[in-house]
């Protein structure tokens, strides 16, 4: 009956009602126009058209402080009819921002709190517009987290807390909105709730568990939130999420090594934490999970380590811990996330650490499975982060023995095809590592590069003029060191190969470069500032 109603242009004298000063005309109007609404995209247009949410919003506002029970009635019906005219269209909750409601349902959720109905209504409006991220700023901009909070704590009724979390969940996606729930202390309440739920078979309660752990981690991507919450790592909300790690509960388990991997986002967390034996605890958890684990938990562990290696102080703390050979346990995961998070957590590990890439690049296992994973082309995360990783065993150990597991394990070509990656690093990384090949083991790799067409790509990169300054730079430098060779194949073809049309200009400059390294030592160098940004550029100096 509802496109009947259009059809026959009911709308247009509905909304007109909407100006009567009779309560029950209005009540019976907002509950005709909610009904001609509802998953009707002619009535929702045609509500539009003649002005009726702007006329609604107006009386929200005028009767928002009224509490008598018709009042509140009324106001129920409006908030549904608004439900109705917006759900799941964009643009109309768009246009209900605009106009302003977002602080008018706000307000009657703190003045209408003990009203259930109202309160309900609320919420579903809140959860209609809170996906929208225009409507992130306005909801900021109230007391929105403090009315939640409060409401939180009064919910007995599973149903009842879960209508918050729906509104929770998208809201503490915006950093301001996060710390303004932390300030309103929802932790505690979600804390609270981890502690009846952890130990009930029942479904909803797992159910309810899940949610309250999930939002915690999420309220700990911001980082004044998270920071608050670590509070120099004597905090107790972090005591508390740390100990969830051992927990036999694998909900908690996942939720506490993302926490964990959320509060190492900066280095002052990190060094503290792995001062403090949090390596160990996620290193246990990841022994629980080696045969037929869970692959969630372990991808977050993973996570967790990954990030606490990245302070240069931690590196060598986490080798001697033994992390190495506990992320190595997961080399025969089958799972592309888990591969994902072990290849970064050692590539991590080993920047700098020239004995720890040595170690892990004679490992002949571990290079055969990168050289494998460097042809995963479906997963494109997995393939770059094992050409990098290929690329830091070299770079990170500039030993012959690393380059000969390497080229036995036939990774050579994929450092070749590195060089040619859309991204800049990724094209830095592989032409120091190949010039480190060139100039300690041209003989072993020699064929391997000329089957690979190194001169050809060097050709392409020095050739094109979108290449970065410091791409031709240690394209030059990696030519130099080819030309060192005596009697190669490769040097044959660099000397046939004159980029420049009439003159000999590339035989000059290499010619030059290369008389002037009589010693071949590798060092970080930038070709174009005094200091490089991604510390990528490599040269041979005296």
């Amino acid at each position: 009956m509802r496109i009947p109603c259009v059809d026959a242009g009911l709308i247009s004298p509905l909304v007109q009602l909407l100006n009567s000063k009779d309560q029950e005309v209005l009540l019976q109007t907002g509950r005709a126009l909610g009904n001609i609404c509802y998953d009707s995209h002619e009535g929702r247009s045609a509500v539009d058209q003649a002005g009726g949410a702007q006329i609604v919003i107006d009386h929200l506002r005028s009767l928002c402080s009224k509490t008598d029970p018709a009042n509140e009635k009324l106001l129920t019906v409006f908030c549904g009819m608004l439900m109705n005219y917006s759900n799941e269209n964009d643009s109309l909750q768009a246009q209900l921002i605009n106009m302003g409601v977002i602080p008018t349902l706000v307000k009657l959720l703190g003045i209408h709190c003990q009203n259930a109905a109202l309160t309900e209504m609320c919420l579903v409006a809140f959860g209609n517009l809170a996906e929208l991220e225009s409507s992130k700023e306005q909801f900021a901009s109230t007391n929105i987290a403090e009315e939640l909070v409060k409401l939180f704590k009064k919910q007995i009724d599973h149903d009842k807390r879960e209508m918050v979390f729906e509104v929770l969940a998208p809201l503490a996606e915006n950093d301001a909105i996060k710390l303004q729930l932390v300030e309103a202390g929802l932790v505690e309440c979600l804390l609270e709730i981890v502690q009846q739920k952890v130990d009930s078979d029942k479904e909803e309660d797992i159910a309810e568990l899940k949610t309250a752990s999930d939002l915690m981690v999420l309220l700990l991507l911001g980082d004044e939130s998270m920071q608050k919450l670590f509070e120099g790592g004597k905090g107790n909300v972090f005591q508390r999420v740390l100990s969830w790690i051992p927990s036999n509960n694998h909900q908690l388990q996942l939720a506490g090594a993302l926490a964990i991997a959320n509060f190492a986002r900066n280095d002052g967390n990190c060094i503290h934490m792995v001062d403090n034996g949090i390596v160990e605890k996620l290193m246990d958890l990841l022994d629980r999970h080696v045969e037929d684990g869970n692959v969630t938990v372990q991808h977050a562990a993973l996570s967790a380590l990954r990030n606490l290696a990245i302070p240069v102080i931690n590196k060598a703390k986490m080798l001697s811990a033994g992390v190495t050979e506990a992320v190595l346990k997961f080399l025969k995961s089958e799972m592309p996330p888990v591969q994902f998070k072990l290849l970064g957590t050692l590539r991590m590990l080993i920047d700098a650490q020239a004995e720890a890439a040595e170690q892990l690049g004679k490992n002949v296992k571990l290079v055969e499975r990168l050289v494998e994973w460097c042809e995963a082309k479906d997963h494109a995360g997995v393939m770059g982060e094992s050409n990098r990783l290929l690329s830091a065993l070299i770079r990170h150990s500039k030993s012959k023995d690393v380059i000969k597991t390497i080229v036995q394990s036939g990774g050579i070509k994929h450092l070749v095809t590195m060089a040619t990656s859309e991204h800049v690093i990724m094209q830095n990384e592989a032409l120091v590592a190949l010039a480190l090949i060139a100039a300690l083991e041209l003989g072993t790799a020699e064929k391997d590069l000329e089957g690979a067409k190194l001169v050809q790509i060097l050709h392409t990169l020095l050739a094109d003029e979108r290449s970065a300054p410091e791409i031709k730079y240690n394209s030059m430098v990696l030519i130099c060191a080819l030309m060192g060779s005596v009697a190669s194949a490769l040097l044959k073809e660099l000397e046939a190969w004159n980029p420049w049309a009439g003159g000999s200009i590339f035989l000059d400059v290499a010619g030059m470069a290369l008389s002037a390294l009589p010693t071949v030592v590798f060092s970080v160098l930038c070709c174009c500032t005094d200091e490089c940004p991604s510390n990528l550029c490599f040269a041979c100096i005296p």
